[in-house]
C-alpha cells in the first residue's frame, strides 16, 4: 500500500541543527520502551506536562525534519544498540505527534522502509491525534514489523495543561481498535494526576474506553523541573510539592484504577487486559512475553492474566553472571556487576546502555545507585509510604 502523497517537511539547516539541543539534534535515543527515532521536531498540541520541554523545543510549534526518513531508518538500523528482530522501536515519541497532518507521511513511510526490510521488530507508534479509517488500512498493510499504536488518553479536562480535547483521543482509539487486523492497539491512560482527571466519571469512562483496545496501560505524571517550571509560569496549580526523576503514581491513586477494573469472577484474568508497564501492554497484545523481564518483579505482575503470567514464566531466566558482566564492562560499567531474582545491577552506565542489556537479555537491568523499591514498580517515591530501612 502506497503512503500518502504529500510534500516532505522542510528541512532544517546545519545551522538551525546545531542551534538545537545536542540531545534534541541527535535524532536516535535509547528508552525503555524501544530504541527511538526522531528526525521530526516540533508539535502544536501544547500539552503543558509534555516531554518536549525537557528537550527546550516546546516553542516550536511547526514541524520539521532534521534529515530524511531514508537517512533516519538508516541511522537507525546501523546504530550499535540496534538488533534485528528483537529491539523494540519508536517512531515520533518525543519531538512531535506521529499522526499530524504533516509528519504521518513520513510515520508511514519509516513504517514501510523498516517492514520492507523484513525486520519483525516490535514498533510502537504514540499519538493522541485524529486516526482515521484509511490511515488503519495502511497500518494493516505491514507484513514483517509487529506494530502496535499506542493512543495516549488522560480524559484531563484543564485547558491550560491540555489544550486538545480527549475526544478526539477516545475516537481515534476507538477507530483503530475496530479495524486492526495486522497492528494491535493500546489504550495509553496518562498522566493519571490526583485531583485533576481521577474522579470517578474520569476512571469510569477510562474503564469504558478499555473495552476498545487490546490492552490497557496506566501511569502517572513525569514531572520534571522544566514542566514545574512551566505551570508556574503559566499560573497552572501545581500537582505535587516536588518534581521526580520517574513517574510519579501514588499508591491511593493506584488502588482505586484495581478496584474499578477488579472482576473476581473472572479467575483467568480478574483484571482483564490492564497492565502497570507500557512493554506488558504492548506484548500481552502481540500473544508474546513480556520483552523487559518485568516477570523478575513480581509484585507488577499481580493484576496480569494468568495465561500471560505463563508465557512470561517460560521466557524469563536469568542470564549468565561471566557473561553479563564481560557485556557490561564492554559498554563502561564499573564495580561489580550482580544478577539477583529480580535484576542485572550495574554501576556507571546510564539508561541508554541499561536499556540494551535489558532487551537483549529479557532481564530488568537496574543503576545500583537509583534502586526500584518495593511496590514503587520503578515510579517515584512520592505519594507512596517511606521505603523500610534494610
Amino acid at each position: 500500500m502506497a503512503t500518502p502523497t504529500r510534500r516532505p517537511l522542510p528541512l532544517l539547516t546545519t545551522k538551525q541543527v546545531s542551534a538545537l539541543k545536542p540531545e534534541l539534534a541527535s535524532v536516535i535515543e535509547y528508552r525503555k520502551s524501544g530504541l527511538s527515532v526522531n528526525h521530526i521536531v516540533g508539535c502544536p498540541l501544547d500539552c503543558g506536562y509534555c516531554v518536549r520541554h525537557l528537550y527546550g523545543n516546546f516553542e516550536m510549534k511547526v514541524p520539521r525534519a532534521l534529515m530524511t526518513d531514508e537517512e533516519a531508518v538508516a541511522a537507525l538500523t546501523g546504530h550499535r544498540y540496534f538488533r534485528p528482530h528483537r529491539t523494540p522501536l519508536q517512531i515520533f515519541n518525543r519531538a512531535t505527534d506521529p499522526m499530524l497532518p504533516v509528519v504521518k507521511p513520513h510515520t508511514f513511510n519509516v513504517l514501510r522502509l523498516l517492514d520492507e526490510q523484513g525486520l519483525t521488530n516490535h514498533v510502537l507508534v504514540i499519538t493522541r491525534w485524529r486516526v482515521e479509517p484509511e490511515d488503519c488500512t495502511i497500518l494493516n498493510s505491514f507484513r514483517n514489523i509487529k506494530l502496535t499504536v499506542l493512543v495516549t488518553h488522560s480524559g484531563i479536562d484543564d485547558q491550560r495543561i491540555e489544550p486538545v480535547d480527549s475526544a478526539i483521543a477516545a475516537a481515534s482509539l476507538r477507530t483503530l481498535y475496530a479495524h486492526a487486523e495486522r497492528y494491535r492497539t493500546v489504550h495509553y491512560w496518562r498522566p493519571i494526576v490526583p485531583g485533576l482527571n481521577d474522579t470517578s466519571a474520569h476512571l469510569h469512562r477510562a474503564r469504558e474506553l478499555a473495552e476498545h483496545a487490546h490492552a490497557t496501560v496506566f501511569t502517572g505524571l513525569f514531572f520534571r523541573d522544566q514542566i514545574a517550571t512551566y505551570y508556574e509560569s503559566h499560573g497552572i496549580p501545581m500537582p505535587y510539592e516536588d518534581t521526580a526523576r520517574r513517574k510519579i503514581m501514588p499508591e491511593e491513586s493506584e488502588q482505586r484504577i484495581l478496584s474499578l477494573f477488579h472482576n473476581p469472577a473472572d479467575a483467568e484474568a480478574p483484571y482483564g487486559p490492564l497492565f502497570r508497564k507500557t512493554s506488558c501492554a504492548v506484548a500481552y497484545a502481540h500473544g508474546e512475553a513480556d520483552y523487559n523481564g518485568h516477570y523478575g518483579v513480581r509484585e507488577l505482575c499481580d493484576i496480569c492474566p494468568s495465561a500471560q503470567l505463563g508465557l512470561c514464566a517460560d521466557a524469563w531466566k536469568a542470564p549468565d553472571l561471566a557473561e553479563v558482566t564481560a557485556e557490561a564492562r564492554e559498554l563502561g560499567a564499573i564495580g561489580a556487576v550482580e544478577v539477583d531474582e529480580r535484576a542485572i545491577i550495574v554501576e556507571g552506565l546510564d539508561e541508554q546502555p541499561r536499556y540494551y542489556l535489558q532487551h537483549g537479555y529479557g532481564y530488568q537491568c537496574h543503576d545500583r545507585a537509583k534502586p526500584h523499591h518495593h511496590r514503587r514498580h520503578g515510579r517515584s517515591d512520592i505519594g507512596w509510604p517511606a521505603p523500610k530501612e534494610s
